[in-house]
């Protein structure tokens, strides 16, 4: 009989989508009124959904965020010098032409700024391509001449930030001037570097169709976090330093990753690498913690830091499937608000994916308790952090043992580093209040000497 509730799995699901809203509202506040500068593979401008990426763009511009583009124009060069038998050859990755081929060059180069922007303008977006940088021959290098070759050095960034407070998209052809008024063809991708650098931008996000990159691929560190099917979902810059130190050789495969590290170096906060054939990668990267490619980060990402009243709403949300499958125990708001000092929580962009408690007795010992991780975030390896963590603020307390009750993670607790006791090794007020017919399992981790707890991250 149908008593007019809903069956769990479409609560569930409409619990999800409500923590999506939530989420998507988070990152509008945080992103409005931030540059972003996007790069456009040749291969992604010539996508069959590439209409649907304009789409995505302007939806990015009208919910406040300033973008700025950068298409590369490699192939359309090539098909025109080609089509007016312009003589060109390629060293070193750098297309090398006389000075009698820049017209060509600049028309191929404006062609594919143009489409842009006319399909932009068909989203009711504006958008102008200008003349914003400054470059400089790269001259005689081993004795190969480069000739109309160039190398990006600075963006008119004033003018640039005017452009984007009227509104209006800036698109950046990859040709920069001399001081002189001298044209170069320049580099689309290190255009990108330069011009994020020089605005300040929030992110750099490179559209492209490079091959997603896995863990299965290279040598990866410890520490580096691998996401479910092993992909590389994230690197601070000093994850990044040791994962070219473990990859020698490859500078080509990684070229990308070795533009957002000097993106990164230059001022801008992160660099995401994304393939831009995916129907609505870019939104997803931007107002979901959850991204699809590889991010790397020069700010604070993700990190441990103590519960605050208003986390509460959040913690209770995280725990909420922990309690239904009988892992942990219910809690009330007025319980976490009374124990607010023993709770810390884990964060992604100011949004709360993960918590843990520290209580502390008298007998130089504190249970560890209420660990919740959203499954999404496991593969950052979230929970062994915040049972580490806690371990070092039991220590600087000088607590000899910390301990923790479970009924279906014993196996978990003791790959770090627990010990299986009894009920009876429990401080009195908690082996008092022992549940009998829960039949948790007792694990104790003796602590080492005293310590000084991590630094907030």
């Amino acid at each position: 009989m149908d008593n007019g509730s809903p069956p769990a799995a479409a609560e569930q699901d409409l619990a999800s989508r409500v923590d999506t809203i939530r989420e998507v509202f988070g990152y509008l506040r945080q992103f409005h009124s931030t540059t972003f500068v996007v790069w456009i593979d040749n291969a992604v401008l010539d996508d069959p959904l590439f209409s649907v990426v304009v789409k995505d763009l302007s939806l990015l511009h009208e919910a406040g965020i300033r973008v700025a583009l950068i298409p590369s124009a490699k192939r359309r060069i090539d098909e025109i010098l080609q089509k007016y038998e312009v003589p060109f050859h390629v060293r070193g990755g750098v297309r090398v032409t006389s000075e009698e081929a820049i017209p060509f060059i600049k028309m191929a180069a404006f062609d594919v700024s143009n489409r842009v922007m006319t399909m932009l303008s068909a989203n009711g977006t504006t958008a102008v391509i200008g003349n914003w940088v400054r470059a400089r021959g790269i001259g005689v290098i081993d004795g190969v001449d480069y000739q109309s070759a160039g190398l990006p050095e600075s963006v008119r960034g004033d003018s640039v930030r005017k452009v984007m407070e009227d509104g209006v998209v800036p698109i950046f052809p990859c040709i920069g001037w001399s001081s002189v008024g001298t044209p170069y063809n320049i580099s689309s991708n290190e255009l990108a570097v330069v011009v994020a650098s020089s605005l300040g931008a929030e992110k750099l996000v490179f559209l492209t169709v490079r091959p997603q990159l896995s863990a299965s691929s290279f040598s990866v560190p410890d520490g580096v976090p691998v996401a479910p099917g092993g992909r590389l979902a994230n690197f601070s810059l000093a994850d990044l330093d040791s994962f070219f130190d473990a990859n020698p050789g490859r500078e080509a495969e990684l070229e990308l990753l070795h533009r957002a590290r000097r993106a990164c170096a230059g001022g801008v906060e992160r660099v995401h690498i994304l393939d831009g054939r995916t129907e609505g990668v870019i939104l997803k990267e931007t107002f979901s913690s959850l991204g699809s490619g590889t991010m790397v980060y020069s700010n604070r990402y993700g990190g441990i830091r103590p519960m605050s009243l208003k986390d509460i709403s959040d913690v209770l949300r995280v725990m909420r499937p922990f309690v239904e499958r009988g892992i942990l125990l219910p809690r009330t708001e007025a319980q976490l608000e009374e124990d607010i000092a023993d709770y810390i929580v884990f964060e992604v962009d100011d949004s709360v994916h993960a918590c843990a408690a520290l209580h502390e007795y008298p007998e130089k010992t504190a249970e560890i308790a209420a660990i919740a991780v959203d499954e999404h975030f496991l593969h950052l390896g979230v929970g062994p952090k915040l049972v580490g963590y806690l371990c070092e603020r039991a220590q600087k307390r000088g607590l000899a043992s910390v301990f923790v009750l479970t009924t279906q993670t014993a196996d978990w607790f003791l790959k770090l580093g627990f010990a299986e006791s009894e009920p009876s090794a429990l401080p009195e007020k908690k082996r008092l209040s022992y549940n009998l017919q829960r039949r948790s399992r007792v694990f104790v981790k003796p602590l080492a000497g005293a310590g000084s707890a991590p630094a907030l991250t």
